[in-house]
């Protein structure tokens, strides 16, 4: 199909504007029963079979050959010395790439461990009582990297590095090979992130072995990482067994503009979430009717240009919106509502429109921060809240791979005062053991 693209438009001054905008923004869900459905039972045949299931369900789903040499799990995994090779046998170019965006990356979690509170603390009070918070790592953290429509060595550096450097002891890292294909980028940049066993498996059958473990693949105490609605579906349903940091859904950008910016790079960024998939949505919210056609033309005429058209026509057709609005003040309200998982602000003044801005995944200042740089080597985690899930996540980070105990050290003198407080409060709950427990504790 070519042509023009028909990108479905509001304004914000409409009636029932607001109804129509919250229903653009919700995912078809006619599927969902089924994946659900086949991901219980991907599930609990890796949890009662182990190995065998994951091996099973490998070949299968990933089309490895019965002439492939993969006789057990073991035979998926790849050995360090392998990542390291790839590593040291990738174009200059790609190397002197990944290195950079992997130094940037790292750079930016240190200053997150620094300062997000991710170290232990203490204090005493005057009577001897010590009170605190002890930080410590998560053992072990299983990581999951697409491997299907797309390679993605930057979601290799985006999940592991921070791992890394809160000081998780073991990281496991899953990656489907379709055809048994294996890219070299993705293990290199798993080398070079410190990851310290691959699997090449995905799917739900790669998740149920992460949580549940198998004589091959240890059991890991969070899984974290993007995949797709059966990815998606098996996290949640292991959600208990072991952590996750989000269920994941189809990539957003949100560009708010004022229109003095070059509408071929609005079109791009819009692109550039487009054509990760169908099912990923484009929003352009701008107070000017006349940019929003210049946008609309860029559109038309780069899109023939680009290697994945078919995917970003589908997905701006279906799901992509551009927004009129009374000004950027309310554009900035419009946004707080959408809470996008990617939020330009292309203005002549994106830092004032910023402090409105409360609710976003990650937000892109100035007109030449483009997306894209956050998802490769700006620094900052590009794995986001998506399907409004900013209104209440975070991006990934540091302190998704810490966990935090209280410390508690009551002297002589504070448990006199407190025990009296504790036993008064025990007895009105009607729980006499803990108030006793307390009153023991008092002086005669």
């Amino acid at each position: 199909m070519s042509g023009p693209i028909k990108i479905k438009r509001l304004k914000s001054g409409d009636a029932n504007f607001k109804a129509t905008l919250m229903a653009s923004l919700s995912l078809p869900s006619a599927d969902d029963n089924a994946i659900d459905a086949a991901v219980m039972g991907i599930l609990a045949d890796v949890k009662a079979r182990g190995d065998a299931a994951v091996l099973d369900y490998t070949k299968r789903f990933d089309r490895l050959s019965s002439a492939n040499t993969a006789k057990s799990v073991a035979d998926l995994e790849i050995a360090r010395g392998d990542l390291e090779q790839a590593y040291l046998q990738l174009p200059t170019e790609q190397k002197n790439a990944l290195d950079i965006a992997a130094s940037r990356v790292r750079a930016y979690h240190e200053h997150q461990r620094i300062e997000a509170g991710c170290h232990s603390w203490e204090y005493t009070e005057a009577d001897g009582t010590r009170l605190g918070q002890k930080v410590t790592p998560l053992d072990r953290v299983g990581i999951y990297v697409p491997g299907g429509k797309a390679a993605y060595p930057s979601s290799v550096l985006m999940n592991a590095i921070p791992a890394k450097v809160a000081g998780v002891q073991e990281v496991i890292m899953v990656v489907p090979t379709p055809d048994g294909a294996r890219n070299p980028l993705v293990l290199a940049a798993a080398w070079l992130a410190g990851v310290d066993r691959v699997f090449t498996i995905g799917g739900a059958q790669a998740v149920a072995a992460l949580a549940y473990g198998t004589d091959t693949v240890p059991a890991v105490d969070k899984i974290v990482g993007p995949g797709n609605a059966y990815v998606a579906a098996a996290k949640r349903r292991v959600f208990g067994t072991v952590g996750i940091d989000m269920i994941a859904g189809p990539s957003e950008i949100l560009v708010l503009c004022d229109g003095t910016t070059n509408p071929d790079w609005v079109a791009m960024d819009l692109f550039s979430q487009a054509e990760h998939d169908e099912l990923a949505q484009s929003i352009l919210l701008t107070p000017d009717a006349q940019f929003i056609e210049a946008v609309q033309a860029s559109v038309d005429r780069l899109l023939p240009e680009m290697p994945r058209q078919k995917v970003i026509r589908t997905s701006l057709t279906n799901r992509a919106l551009l927004i009129q609005v009374k000004d950027m003040a309310e554009s900035c309200a419009i946004a707080n509502a959408i809470a996008a998982e990617h939020l330009e602000i292309c203005a002549q003044e994106p830092r004032k429109w910023a402090e409105h801005i409360r609710q976003a995944g990650a937000i892109f200042m100035g007109n030449y921060t483009s997306e894209s740089l956050g998802d490769y080597c700006a620094g900052p985690n590009h794995v986001l809240p998506t399907a409004r899930t900013a209104r209440f996540s975070s991006p990934l980070g540091v302190y998704d791979f810490i966990k935090r105990s209280s410390m508690i050290e009551v002297s002589e003198a504070g448990a006199q005062t407190l025990g009296k407080v504790a036993s008064t409060l025990a007895h009105g709950e009607g729980l006499q053991a803990h108030a006793r427990a307390a009153e023991m504790r008092l002086k005669k």
